[in-house]
């Protein structure tokens, strides 16, 4: 079994809680996800089955979109509001307030991550380390908004649209928001509405996939592997280009521009992304397996 589901996390899941799920009930051992959602937030995990697990990294690296509550007068030690609160307050801000100060976070600039993230310093996790009251300095990332825009919102609580880089921790943004109007503020709720390619309305509730593979009807649900790569052209190759590409030798293909492809087999099986570069291909990743390569021999 190979391709791609696109699950619409539940809350109080870790992305690990639904990879454990489904590898139980497929009962298939290579399952991975394409991007973390913390237990709070619901919406897009990509699940990548099988020979796909190889595209994940370009789930991973792509920008996401986001529906995050934004609740202000509150700072939390976990930048949400599952965490505890450090200090409350009745903000006074309008919507031009908060609609000028969010403009200020477009664009690329350096974040510090929260303490309570999976990010290792030192080799130490540094939620382990907030769990018992450690806090240590976090060298600042380079994220990118590449959009932020109020939805609606009074009093508390309101509703930004993010789209941002990978490595954005969102929670991070609401706090940042709430210290630059003075009053504090924390994630309430997030909802992610895309991950690279995949958006929420391609996502299938957890509950329903775990009853089509019950029924034998998970197919219905599976995404072809090249789904993640559709933005970028094909290209088809005779059986002679093919057997050099699965075997790792040089493929030249006069007469075709520079550029990332998806490349098909003869029998229209996508098997390589790969990038033309003066006419010869280079495989940058491959989803099917020379015998030899399956047998243990290293494939590229």
């Amino acid at each position: 079994m190979n391709g791609i589901i696109v699950i619409d996390k539940p809350a109080d899941w870790t992305s690990h809680d639904v990879v454990a799920k489904l590898r139980g009930a497929l009962k298939i051992k290579r399952i991975g996800h394409g991007g973390t959602l913390d237990p709070l937030a619901t919406g897009v995990l990509p699940i990548f089955i099988g020979s796909a697990t190889r595209a994940v990294e370009f789930c991973e690296n792509a920008d996401k979109e986001y529906i995050a509550g934004l609740r202000l007068g509150i700072v939390t030690d976990t930048q949400d509001i599952t965490g505890n609160v450090l200090s409350s307050c009745t903000p006074a801000v309008s919507l031009d307030d908060i609609s000028g100060i969010i403009s200020g976070f477009l664009g690329t600039q350096m974040q510090i991550p929260p303490m309570y993230s999976a990010i290792k310093i030192n080799g130490k996790k540094l939620y382990e380390l907030a769990r018992r009251g450690i806090e240590v300095e976090r060298p600042p990332r380079e994220i990118t908004i590449s959009a932020i825009e109020l939805l609606e919102g009074s009093g508390n609580d309101y509703l930004l649209k993010i789209a941002c880089s990978k490595g954005t921790y969102v929670r991070t943004i609401c706090h940042d928001i709430g210290a630059a109007l003075g009053c504090g503020g924390a994630l309430s709720s997030l909802r992610r509405t895309r991950a690279g390619k995949f958006t929420i309305d391609m996502a299938q509730p957890l509950d329903e996939v775990l009853s089509a593979a019950a029924s034998a009807e998970l197919s219905k649900l599976i995404l072809p592997i090249d789904t993640i790569f559709s933005d970028y052209p094909a290209l088809h190759l005779t059986a002679a280009e093919t057997g050099k590409c699965m075997n790792g030798a040089p493929c030249r293909l006069e007469n075709t521009e520079d550029g990332a492809y998806r490349l098909y087999r003869p029998d229209n099986e996508f098997f390589i992304f790969g990038e033309v570069k003066g006419g010869l291909l280079k495989p940058i990743k491959k989803f099917l397996m020379t015998a030899q390569e399956v047998s243990g021999r290293r494939g590229f």
